[in-house]
């Protein structure tokens, strides 16, 4: 399964925590998931398997240094402004 509702979060996410440097595992730890299951969780989210909840969206993107507009943000030109329009 991947991705099937069309939503832009899976590659979002994969796109600012590759940015960052992270592992999918670091990214999961740091946004609160459980250590044990935070590497397969993260690799759901970005492979469109599961999306989080809307509390989890925000600490991603407060781990991440993004705004949530731009994990949700469909046109790659305007997540790119997005992003350079943010304060981090």
């Amino acid at each position: 399964m991947n991705n099937t509702d069309g939503s832009p979060l899976p590659k979002r996410l994969k796109q600012a925590r590759l940015m960052r440097g992270l592992s999918q595992k670091q990214l999961g730890i740091l946004a609160g998931i459980d250590r044990f299951v935070a590497s397969a969780r993260m690799n759901q989210y970005e492979r469109g398997v599961h999306a989080p909840d809307f509390k989890t969206v925000i600490a991603l993107a407060n781990v991440l240094k993004v705004p949530t507009a731009y994990l949700f943000c469909v046109e790659d030109d305007l997540a790119e402004l997005i992003l350079a329009n943010s304060v981090s």
